[in-house]
């Protein structure tokens, strides 16, 4: 059976990406770099707006605001192109261009239950908010984990992470500081009904 792990880099204050900031804020150091490097085989899994994003990249468009890419943000989108992806989109027309890219126009809960059950290794998710939250309220996930850079982006911040996520219990089953400053949690995650102390009317 697969495991499912939900994987975030994001802000201090929560968010995944800001205007006018470089890939990883430029603050990743060799550390964080290294241990991204040693992670497992992976399918990753996405939606067509974090597709479309990212297959961009790879087609060599660079964010707004830089010239060129970084070295370290070269290597991590030369990486995704050699991985499996699958994506999850009924917008996007086949053939999808990004290599190692599989369409699924099913309801992706569904089919990612289905993956889970038929498949082994590990299914991560990279971006893809809304799809985020639809696996984890629907009790698929594994494993949550999240890497905070150490950068607040209260005026440029953009795609704040929990807006619409239910309440949620975290059991920690890993955490890491690289470089002195960026520090990963990762914990197992448990959909809650109601708060703890919730008494019904």
């Amino acid at each position: 059976m697969s495991e499912l792990l939900v994987d975030f880099i994001t802000s201090l204050d929560g968010y995944a990406s800001g205007e006018g900031w470089p890939g990883f804020w430029g603050l990743e150091g060799p550390e964080y770099l290294a241990w991204l490097g040693e992670q497992p085989e992976i399918t990753y899994l996405m939606g067509a707006n974090t597709y479309r994003l990212m297959s961009g990249f790879a087609a060599g468009e660079v964010p707004d605001g830089q010239d060129e890419f970084r070295p370290e943000e070269e290597a991590s989108v030369d990486e995704l192109a050699r991985a499996s992806k699958v994506v999850f989109s009924s917008s996007l027309e086949e053939p999808l261009t990004w290599a190692n890219s599989t369409l699924v126009r099913d309801d992706a809960v569904e089919a990612v239950r289905a993956m889970k059950s038929s498949g082994s290794g590990l299914l991560s998710t990279i971006g893809s908010l809304s799809l985020c939250r639809s696996l984890l309220r629907a009790g698929l996930v594994d494993r949550f984990r999240v890497v905070m850079f150490p950068v607040i982006t209260g005026a440029t911040g953009e795609e704040r992470i929990y807006d619409g996520y239910p309440d949620v219990a975290l059991e920690m089953i890993e955490h890491r500081t690289f470089d002195g400053r960026i520090q990963m949690v990762e914990y197992k995650p448990r959909v809650l009904e109601h708060p703890p102390l919730y008494v019904p009317a």
